[in-house]
């Protein structure tokens, strides 16, 4: 939608103008998955499309939430921020304001919001993170509470823990406050601390294919993840002491690997230290200009995530399988969470056409379902847009 009809829309659902509208990305990581909440690196960027948040300020001290994407309304007063509702797409917006009560934040004035999104939704692009992340750089904006970016991803990480009840890292929130255009965010998710790395690829885009086999993260299956890790932790602490995972070398893990004694976490220990170092490398031959390493590293992330780490599934291997037969396609895997969603592939420009067109009718053969498929532009972090 184009800002004029958002602001239209917006006066036809408050019967009055938008005082401002803000704008948070979704993301697409490059390499580097589920080593986040195993404090290792991650390497995502910004993609140009996210969530937008119009807003009026109103005088009945109450939150009003409406959405273009879902048919739910809800008004809250200020006395309900704190309480997470049942089933509902509010729970977003409203975990992060009660992050910002929990800061010591005292809402005085009420708002009316009102959300567009074009992250496809369930695709594992964060639309989520984009919906915190809006809501929160907005809320700081209009109430001057001075959060920098990082407090902002940090609040939105805290509001998917304990209002969508996702035991997510830092990752989307971060690239989604902090990306810039035509670069790639090098996020060690133990210190905070990045690098923004110029994206050059010269002749080359990122296409992004969506299974439409939607991930549900809140499904379970990422929080046993977590734990599966934590275990590994706790069983390597008898020989080494280590808070993550991530701090061990691949030959630091294979020297001590034996005190893992539960053969699941061991195989998901394994996937998380082989992909730190696969991220460190690719960064290195991003910058290096060597696209086809890190097209090589992008194939073995996905096949460590695939039997190591068990978070593909059948769609996401058929889209990965699919765009390696591809003359043209330089490195494929899944990206985000997993468990459905979307691959990220860099592809040569000349063989984009023949790239959609075989790998989406093969992969429709294979699983009965008509994938959808991206170029991705790097946008900037999170912003104010009127």
């Amino acid at each position: 939608m184009t800002k004029q009809e958002l602001k239209t829309a917006f006066e036809k659902s408050y019967s009055k103008p938008a005082e401002a509208i803000y704008f948070a990305p979704g993301r697409v990581n490059l390499i580097g998955e589920h080593t986040d909440y195993n404090g290792g690196a991650v390497f995502p960027c910004a993609l140009s499309f996210g969530t937008n948040l119009l807003l009026a300020k109103n005088d009945k001290k109450v939150m009003n939430f409406k959405s273009l994407n879902q048919p739910e309304i809800v008004t809250l007063n200020f006395n309900q921020l704190t309480t997470r509702l049942e089933k509902s797409w509010v729970n977003y917006p409203l975990g992060v304001m009660a992050q910002f009560i929990k800061r010591g934040v005292t809402f005085t004035d009420g708002y009316d919001i009102l959300i567009w999104g074009n992250v496809p939704n369930g695709a594992g692009l964060s639309s989520s993170a984009s919906l915190e992340v809006v809501t929160a750089f907005a809320l700081n904006d209009q109430m001057g509470t001075n959060f920098n970016r990082t407090d902002i991803a940090l609040i939105g990480q805290k509001a998917e823990h304990e209002f969508a009840l996702v035991n997510c890292g830092i990752m989307d929130q971060f690239v989604s406050a902090n990306g810039a255009k035509d670069h790639a965010v090098h996020l060690n998710c133990d210190t905070l601390e990045f690098e923004l790395v110029p994206v050059k690829l010269e002749g080359v885009k990122i296409v992004i294919s969506n299974t439409h086999s939607p991930h549900k993260l809140d499904s379970g299956a990422y929080n046993q993840r977590v734990a599966e890790c934590k275990k590994a932790v706790e069983q390597l602490n008898t020989v080494r002491l280590l808070k993550y995972l991530a701090e061990l070398t691949e030959a630091e893990f294979k020297s001590i690997e034996s005190a893992i004694t539960d053969p699941v976490a061991h195989k998901r220990a394994r996937h998380v230290v082989g992909e730190v170092q696969r991220t460190s490398d690719a960064v290195k031959a991003l910058k290096a200009g060597d696209i086809a390493l890190f097209g090589k590293l992008m194939n073995a992330s996905h096949a460590s995530l695939r039997d190591d780490y068990e978070v593909t599934g059948p769609e996401l291997d058929c889209m990965a399988e699919e765009a390696w037969k591809i003359d043209g396609v330089i490195g494929s895997r899944m990206t985000g969470g997993g468990f459905g969603g979307c691959t990220v592939s860099l592809v040569k420009e000349e063989a984009i056409d023949t790239f959609i067109a075989q790998v989406g009718a093969n992969y429709e053969k294979r699983i009965g379902i008509k994938p959808d498929f991206y170029i991705a532009e790097i946008g900037d972090g999170a912003t104010k847009i009127a």
